[in-house]
């Protein structure tokens, strides 16, 4: 039963709102119906917890080797935010949001929402 580490270098893209405390899941990829890779809920596996997140987009995780194995090439990688940390909604009177499209192909949005909670009087 030995702490270990992975580290996942995602080259391509790594959604900016993962955080070290995050806890990282992962679902074997299946073929399904016309060649389309899905997986099924039942196959997700805890895997551990971020330990340390680099600027060039690799993802460290610290699991156990002796309950859970690493995923396989191709298996489909998530992540959850700690509940006991991320309880509230934003705070203040100013908030500025930016909306980036990284595809080269059109998007449309469809829809934007925010709750505000007063700080203060």
């Amino acid at each position: 039963m030995a702490i270990v580490n992975i580290t996942f270098p995602f080259s391509a893209y790594v959604n900016k709102s993962i955080q070290v405390g995050d806890t990282i899941y992962y679902s074997h990829s299946g073929s399904g119906n016309g060649g389309i890779n899905n997986t099924n809920i039942a196959n997700t596996v805890k895997l551990g917890s971020v330990v340390s997140i680099s600027t060039n987009g690799a993802v460290t995780v610290a699991y156990d080797n002796a309950l859970v194995s690493p995923p396989n090439p191709g298996d489909f990688i998530s992540f959850a935010k700690d509940k006991s940390v991320n309880t509230s909604s934003l705070l203040g009177y100013y908030a500025s949001i930016n909306f980036v499209n990284d595809s080269r192909k059109k998007a449309e949005l469809f829809s934007v929402g925010s709750e505000i909670t007063e700080s203060s009087k």
